[in-house]
């Protein structure tokens, strides 16, 4: 029987705020933020500590969508390949204040990837700036992109812009409604994508609605304040990074600081000092990098540190509270979700949890076989998703079945209202009819091993249906110690892998998330049988 439940009623008086707040285009959002904070003040510091205001920022943004929006029509995907900063923003907002929906590729994906992304999206221009090219080292993959799209360059587009071009932005700088499109609330605004590491990658469509309920449902669950400075060094082909990141501080009044990379963990550490930021957004892998990075003192400014997008291990939460007296705050959230559909919060921060469902959400856990007191989480809500695109239907929304989307985790939820990540669905394994979390073995062994980093793996045992494989950087990692630790804890032995493998280091995606399709073909290329 499936468990129902419901996080808040639905409507407007659970969400506390009216249509008019949501039902606008993102775009028009920017504008009324401009007009409500003042067009001078200052809202985006990019990587090279170049300081925009609002005002700045919609100029911008409009002799740029003015100047692209030939060669595309309205409602047209155009992707966006550009590094957390203000040139993506600015892209961003530039495209959809002309109709224009953009599609945020995953530049770290590889050619296959981001190809794939393109054709679900029908992409037939992609925007990109050549010293970005040049520095991560992508001139390949512009070669590779599919030979019937057009790279358009930003350099080459800021040189021609023409009279018309700033006139336009000169014009809808004061009078935007003379210039800018108003799309409906309710059709795409962006498209994301995502990873393929559990099957074929699918680009997932948001509405300007989806977006902004998210951002007021994020300024509802966590008290933000004007003079806040929130640091985003994750990706805006993220939905963490994009929503949270980008679009939220934007229209809320908050100054954001831009970070090109997560993986600078010393720049970052100085970036924030220098800043005086008060809000980091994070995950576990990079966040924990930051930590050993800095000295005592360095995120001192820091009054919230939010991490998503993977599991918060204790240790890193110990090392944070230890060295800064920095208390993280895990959330939870999918790109279908717009992103975030729960997060601890300030005075409400439950370890082991990822705190309790957004305001306006509904919430319903199926039952799973051989899992107790837990289930396969659905949800529905403002911010879910308009619907998946799929390579074998290029461009066409198929809509969640009843608006709930599936989140394929498993999730249990206490009397409080808390909820804990059990893990996904295709992260348990069956060894000797028994069902095991894989991530409860990762959790193991970053107990035991706290200073590496590990991965578990479930592979295909004739005798026991599976058998756990860990892969660890842990050069000493040895089975007898893993298993003692279980012993003492109280942890079954079925979750102890039958074998480990080391490796110099675990691999991640872009999103800092564990690529557990490379983990599998490290793995299979061991071909080891015998456990340690």
């Amino acid at each position: 029987m499936t468990i129902a439940n419901v996080a808040a009623a639905s409507g407007e008086e659970a969400l506390g705020f009216d249509r008019d707040r949501v039902e606008k285009p993102v775009f028009h959002a920017l504008l009324e933020a401009r007009a409500r904070f003042g067009g001078q003040r200052p809202i985006l510091v990019d990587g090279d500590e170049r300081v925009l205001v609002y005002d700045e920022v919609v100029r911008a943004a409009l002799a740029l969508g003015h100047a692209l929006r030939r060669g595309s029509h309205p409602g047209e995907a155009v992707g966006v390949m550009l590094p957390t900063g203000a040139a993506a923003i600015i892209a961003f907002f530039a495209l959809s204040a002309f109709g224009r929906v953009p599609a945020m590729l995953n530049f770290t994906a590889g050619t296959a990837g981001v190809n794939s992304a393109i054709r679900i999206a029908k992409v037939r221009r992609v925007i990109t700036a050549r010293r970005f090219i040049e520095l991560a080292k992508l001139e390949e993959l512009i070669v590779a992109l599919d030979k019937e799209i057009e790279v358009v360059y930003l350099e080459d587009v800021r040189e021609g812009l023409t009279l018309v071009n700033k006139g336009a932005a000169a014009i809808g700088q004061y009078a935007p409604v003379l210039i800018a499109a108003r799309p409906d609330h309710g059709k795409p605004a962006v498209l994301l994508f995502t990873s393929g590491t559990e099957g074929e990658p699918k680009g997932v469509a948001l509405s300007h609605q989806n977006l902004l309920s998210n951002v007021e449902q994020v300024r509802l669950h966590i008290a933000l304040y004007e003079n806040d400075i929130l640091f985003n060094p994750l990706p805006t082909f993220h939905c963490f990074g994009l929503t949270v990141g980008a679009l939220m501080p934007m229209l809320l009044g908050i100054k954001v600081v831009c970070h090109p990379t997560p993986l600078q963990p010393k720049e970052i550490v100085r970036r924030i000092r220098a800043s005086g930021a008060t809000i980091l957004l994070s995950t576990d892998t990079f966040i924990s990098q930051y930590g050993r990075a800095g000295e005592s003192g360095d995120l001192n400014s820091l009054r919230l540190a939010v991490c998503g997008a993977e599991r918060l291990r204790d240790e890193t939460r110990a090392l944070l509270r230890k060295k800064y007296a920095i208390e993280l705050l895990e959330g939870y959230g999918v790109t279908e979700a717009s992103p975030v559909i729960a997060a601890n919060q300030p005075g409400a921060n439950r370890s082991g949890t990822v705190g309790r469902f957004m305001h306006g959400m509904q919430y319903r856990l199926d039952p799973v076989e051989g899992i107790p007191n837990a289930g396969r989480l659905f949800v529905r809500g403002p911010n879910v998703m308009l619907g998946y695109m799929s390579a074998s239907n290029p461009g066409v929304i198929i809509p969640p079945k009843d608006g709930w989307h599936d989140t394929g985790d498993v999730v249990s939820v206490d009397e409080e209202g808390f909820v804990a990540i059990r893990g996904r669905l295709k992260r348990f394994a069956k060894v000797g009819g028994e069902v095991v979390s894989l991530a409860a073995v990762e959790s193991c062994a970053s107990a035991l091993w706290p200073d590496h980093s590990h991965a578990a793996i479930a592979i295909a045992d004739g005798r026991k249906g599976e058998q756990i494989i860990l892969v660890t950087t842990n050069r000493e990692a040895d089975r007898s110690d893993l298993l003692g630790w279980a012993h003492n804890h109280g942890v079954p032995e079925l979750s102890v892998p039958r074998q480990i493998v080391v490796t110099d280091e675990i691999p991640v995606l872009g999103t800092g998330k564990t690529d557990y399709g490379k983990v599998q073909k490290l793995v299979a290329a061991q071909s080891i049988s015998v456990a340690r």
